[in-house]
């Protein structure tokens, strides 16, 4: 297999580019092109769009030629997102990091750990990476290596939150949004009106942090009309299009979670004070209500500066982890590939001795002769195995396997199929999402 990554984040492009990007990528999705692409997966949160990308293997590939075939395939793919998101080829292009396989998965690692996040340990990512995965395989757009890859990305996620103190605080871009906002919004959480913009799931977690904090007037709008189905699994308050303008006026507090890309414009803000709080990757107000009297709002940009840093040590913990659950990945792999080759060209060999066996006993049909030619010749082809076999695990352990399955394909025609793999299950990630 040949696994690549693009990644667009927040340490490498504002956050209007990731959010046009996404756009874009939304719509590549759906129809999971620039061929050769066997699987993909789109992983896209408010700090960031990466693309998880499967191609086929190529016999006799080296790295030079997996690393041609992924820029290629990734040209078309810089392409085809120039014109689904309006921007420029080039902003697209230099927009995004090419990661190929081992670099690749121990980037997705590093994610759903939290060591990447604007917001460093934050869980909410790990429920992001479950949601990214389980989208691509509803769609049949993951492959079983993509799903054994987001699955091991989910378990090193538990361990970093299980063995580290990441995360013990409860640290997310949505809690340090609420500090934000607490500096500023009049009264307290327990008499303070808050309307949330959008029924996904940053909305979802907006609620529950809320709550955590004694706020229980709290109200939700949605253009897409979904917003009283939201409110009543929530125990909170649904408001109409048509009181919009009047409920932002009542609240101590305006969240922006859905990212419709309609930014509400500044003629839409009553006048008065408001803390206006925008977490929508593709911005729910308009940049120029920072401009009103009375005004404040809070953006993602703001977040991202005002996120504490963690411990070193705890860091360091969390990325050892990672690192050594990588390796771990890499060499199961390697081994997974290497078992491939090895039941390949045992069949291979066995239908060869089978066929020559068939002639001998219409010869000899069956005798004590017939059946001692057979067991030597078994004995013989088990012998000859041996050396093969033992030499194949050895270059496995020396990242040798693809020579060792680029030789069988060149001298016996043998092709080896891709193991096969499991589905991940929905308890894995939400076991991850726990910790």
């Amino acid at each position: 297999m040949t696994i690549f990554t693009l990644v667009a984040s927040h340490q490498l492009v504002d956050l209007s580019t990731v959010a046009h990007l996404a756009d874009g990528a939304q719509v590549l999705s759906e129809r999971l092109t620039p061929s050769p692409l066997k699987g993909l997966v789109v992983l896209s949160t408010c700090n960031r769009l990466e693309m998880y990308a499967e191609i086929p293997h190529t016999a006799g590939s080296t790295a030079e030629t997996i690393q041609a075939e992924v820029n290629s395939t990734a040209e078309r793919i810089f392409d085809d997102l120039a014109t689904e998101s309006g921007l420029d080829r080039e902003t697209v292009s230099s927009s995004f990091e090419v990661l190929i396989n081992e670099n690749a998965s121990h980037h997705l690692f590093t994610v759903a750990s939290g060591l990447e996040s604007a917001v460093v340990g934050e869980r909410e990512i790990t429920g992001q990476v479950r949601r990214a995965i389980t989208a691509a395989q509803e769609t049949d757009q993951a492959t079983g290596n993509l799903v054994r890859l987001f699955d091991r990305a989910a378990h090193t996620a538990r361990q970093v939150g299980q063995q580290t103190l990441l995360g013990s605080r409860g640290r997310s871009v949505v809690s340090v949004a609420l500090d934000l906002a607490d500096d500023v919004a009049e009264g307290d959480w327990t008499s303070r009106r808050v309307l949330i913009f959008g029924t996904g799931a940053y909305a979802g977690a907006t609620v529950a942090a809320l709550k955590e904090r004694g706020c229980t007037d709290i109200w939700v709008h949605s253009s897409s009309g979904r917003a009283a189905t939201f409110a009543d699994k929530r125990g909170i308050s649904p408001i109409s299009a048509e009181n919009l303008k009047e409920e932002i006026g009542k609240a101590d507090l305006v969240v922006g979670c859905s990212g419709s890309g309609s930014p509400l414009p500044a003629s839409s803000i009553p006048s008065g004070k408001h803390v206006i709080l925008d977490l929508a990757l593709s911005r729910d107000f308009d940049p120029e209500v920072a401009d009103l009297p009375g005004v404040e709002l809070i953006t993602l940009e703001s977040v991202r500066l005002a996120a504490p840093a963690e411990t070193n040590d705890s860091v360091a913990l969390a990325r050892t982890i990672v690192d050594t659950a990588s390796a771990e990945f890499a060499v199961q792999e390697k081994a997974r590939n290497i078992d491939a080759a090895i039941v390949a060209l045992r069949k291979h060999t066995m239908s060869v001795l089978d066929t020559e066996l068939e002639k001998m006993r219409k010869q000899h049909a069956c005798s004590g002769a017939a059946d001692q030619v057979e067991l030597a010749m078994r004995r013989m082809v088990k012998s000859l195995l041996h050396t093969p076999t033992t030499r194949a695990r050895a270059l496995a352990k020396e990242g040798r396997a693809d020579e060792y399955i680029s030789g069988l394909e060149a001298l016996y025609g043998i092709e080896v199929e891709p193991p096969v793999s499991q589905p991940v299950s929905e308890e894995q990630f939400r076991a991850a999402d726990a910790s």
